[in-house]
């Protein structure tokens, strides 16, 4: 739109295209580049009516609630232009009053919250800590490194992952969770995890992030890998186990990919040793990637239910819940039983694991994905709740890769499914205390710990204090030789992309 310019701060609500890199961003679809115009105009417009500069709207809760409530109207105009009906409406929208759009009180009503909110899916890519590493070109795929830093690379860092989350959304604790890129030099490594642990313990005076451990049990010999588990849980306070089975698979296209309940005869039978292993430690707590598989099978979450009822003391939480880029998502039917989200809904069947049991659904880049298309996100959280259950859907954002996750927050706080799809499916109505129990309630439940619900609010001058002082050693974490350094670029994909 004429007169939008760089220093602009954008619709408040962002509605890509981006990703994770873990798939194509997707185009923005009629419906969105309408949303998009239609809340440039709407902005502009409330931002004169209450004598506001256009940046100060766009960062207000107004503008937020603006941009949402456009959202809403696109949607019901598309349904009822697709269905020729003019009394369609669509599977879910946003309730926002149009006094949200220019009164503060009513705009906080809508999409403010005091609930707990605890975000199980952090990622950060700190450079400074790696100077030679895995993932060197990642950074690149994505735009928050036009984030004003003269290094771009520092706009994935510790610094800016903290801001992102502390000060600029409503998060009041979080879990690091590691990237599928090969450990030795990660911008993610438990290193660099367990630092940011370290300096939000600093400026926060509590313990609000949380550490994932990365297991790669199909990588090397099996004996080593879980050897590599045990260290782990000696030298940092892991919380839980993340794991990619399609990797290294997705990226090298070698078959080199594993199942958690190992059923596929030509795969390294590693599962049921690797939840073993969680078990002995302590840690029952398995986090495994399903959905987004860029292409390949193994992503698919058809050993989950197998695992849990096999497993019935460790907790297998689903990343993604295995969504995939695209869609699209609908109900849940015997045509679409393995398509989507629906592939975890027929493991549980066929495995016997009902809602609320020992598998639980997490929401990162998924509600990202589908909360632009409102019927999508519908069938999204129906499908979870009902089949999963209201105690076990976790919320998870994927951020930074997203920028702050304060838009997918707000979002999360006004949404509802219809009647129609509550009565026609079996989905539960999305009330506030049900909403409260997926911002953070059910993560809190799920880690054990005690919910940390004040702020932390620091200046980015304290930051740079606090990684100065705190005590620490100065080292260069890197490849030391010649031999080391050709270890990671041979274990460096040619793309860089996670």
């Amino acid at each position: 739109m004429a007169g939008w310019r760089d220093d602009d701060p954008g619709l408040p609500i962002k509605f890509g295209p981006c990703s994770n890199g873990e798939y194509d961003p997707q185009p923005l679809s009629p419906v969105m580049r309408e949303t998009v115009r239609r809340a440039q105009v709407e902005c502009d417009r409330n931002a004169k009516r209450l004598g506001m500069s256009r940046r100060e709207f766009l960062l207000s809760v107004c503008g937020a609630a603006t941009t949402l409530l456009v959202l809403d109207a696109c949607t019901r105009e598309a349904i009822r232009h697709v269905s020729g009906s003019p009394g369609a409406t669509p599977g879910g929208g946003y309730s926002i009053p149009p006094e949200a759009t220019t009164e503060p009180d009513a705009a906080h009503d809508a999409i403010g919250g005091e609930e707990f909110v605890f975000d199980i899916q952090g990622h950060l890519l700190e450079y400074d800590l790696n100077p030679v590493l895995n993932g060197q070109d990642f950074w690149t795929r994505f735009p928050q490194r036009y984030c004003g830093e003269d290094d771009p690379r520092a706009c994935y860092s510790i610094d800016h992952f903290m801001e992102l989350m502390f000060l600029r959304s409503d998060t009041s604790m979080l879990v690091l969770s590691a990237l599928p890129i090969y450990p030795e030099g990660s911008p993610l490594s438990a290193t660099v995890m367990a630092e940011t642990r370290r300096i939000a313990e600093g400026l926060c005076r509590d313990d609000r992030v949380l550490l994932h451990g990365q297991a790669l049990p199909n990588v090397g010999p099996l004996r080593a890998n879980l050897d590599a588990m045990e260290d782990l849980a000696r030298r940092y306070p892991i919380v839980a186990w993340k794991t990619f089975t399609h990797f290294p698979d997705v990226f090298e296209h070698d078959g080199n990919a594993w199942w958690l309940d190992d059923h596929e005869r030509g795969l390294p039978q590693v599962g049921e040793a690797f939840i073993r292993k969680a078990v002995e430690l302590g840690i029952p707590r398995i986090w495994t990637h399903k959905g987004f598989s860029g292409s390949s099978r193994f992503a698919s979450p058809v050993d989950v239910g197998p695992a849990a009822r096999r497993h019935r003391d460790v907790d297998f939480v689903v990343y993604h819940s295995g969504y995939e880029a695209g869609g699209p998502e609908g109900p849940y039917t015997p045509a679409t039983a393995e398509v989507g989200i629906n592939r975890l809904v027929s493991s549980l069947k066929r495995s016997g694991i009902g809602p609320n049991e020992n598998v639980y659904a997490e929401l990162g880049s998924t509600w990202w994905s589908v909360f632009r298309a409102p019927e999508q996100a519908a069938h999204v959280l129906g499908k979870l709740l009902r089949y999963v259950g209201e105690d076990n859907v976790v919320w998870g954002t994927d951020c930074l890769f997203y920028g702050s996750p304060q838009d997918q927050i707000q979002a999360l706080r006004s949404f509802h499914i219809s009647d129609e799809l509550q009565e026609r499916y079996g989905y539960p109505r999305l009330s506030k205390r049900l909403k409260a129990k997926i911002l953070g309630l059910n993560g809190a439940r799920l880690y054990g710990i005690d919910p940390i619900t004040t702020r932390c609010e620091f200046t980015r001058r304290e930051l740079e204090e606090i990684r100065k002082h705190l005590p620490g050693k100065d080292r260069t974490l890197g490849p030391a030789t010649v031999a080391a350094a050709q270890h990671v670029r041979d274990h460096h994909w040619e793309s860089g992309m996670p």
